[in-house]
């Protein structure tokens, strides 16, 4: 699980723990948060940053040693660096691409050859409502998020014959730190805009990407699953 310690990633290994799975919750910065998810769970805290290949396989390798082998991959590791393109420094492009692009690619990259052997596993990589309909002023973290949607798919069709699922769950407007800092007219604005009338919780999250890794959808590939709300309608 990356991405694993606050937010979105914290409810998800936390609703995974709830369904049997052990849990390995990967951070980049926060020790203190992973080591409390992790010791909540009964599950283990790895540290490193995906977006590097080399330290991604390092994740990687130190779960299958205390672990096992992973049935379960899911992809949350992520960050913003919001401004106008007018704006936007060489260095805002790279840190959100290189984060919530390459960071996905690495860890599957690192998990594909023994699913593809065991003839079974789950990937699920968290994209975003605004990966598959932009906003101002993210077109990095839009372009990224829109990646993974096509990586997801394109992937999916690459390992299927093989029994190896992977799905994608785009988020709409969660109620996290991240939208915390939104104006509360901003707020008003995205619920008024929203079908169901709220913003959504992790939990919202945290329950698709958990039907996704089940059983219940062992003939589900290759989906976007939008918890939105119905804001993406």
């Amino acid at each position: 699980m990356t991405g694993g310690s606050r937010g979105i990633g914290a409810a998800i290994s936390r609703e995974l723990a709830r369904a049997g799975a052990r849990v390995a919750v990967n951070y980049r910065s926060n020790e203190a948060a992973a080591d409390e998810v992790a010791g909540e769970i009964g599950g283990i805290s790895v540290s490193g940053n995906v977006g590097d290949a080399a330290e991604a396989q390092q994740v990687i390798e130190r779960v299958e040693s205390e672990l096992g082998d992973l049935d379960i991959l899911v992809n949350n590791a992520g960050v913003t660096r919001d401004t106008l393109i007018a704006r936007m420094s060489d260095e805002d492009w790279a840190e959100v691409l290189g984060t919530n692009l390459n960071g996905m690619f690495h860890t599957c990259r690192a998990v594909a050859r023994k699913m593809l052997r065991r003839r079974s596993g789950a990937i699920v990589n968290l994209t975003s409502y605004v990966g598959l309909h932009g906003n101002a002023g993210q077109t990095n973290y839009a372009a990224s998020k829109g990646g993974i949607v096509g990586f997801t798919k394109a992937l999916a069709k690459e390992l299927g014959n093989r029994g190896v699922r992977v799905n994608a769950v785009a988020p709409g407007y969660i109620d996290t730190e991240l939208t915390g800092v939104l104006s509360e007219e901003i707020r008003e604005l995205i619920r008024t805009n929203t079908p169901l009338q709220r913003l959504g919780t992790p939990e919202d999250v945290a329950g698709a990407v958990r039907f996704l890794c089940s059983d219940e959808a062992a003939f589900v590939t290759g989906e976007v699953l939008l918890v939105d709300g119905g804001l993406g309608m």
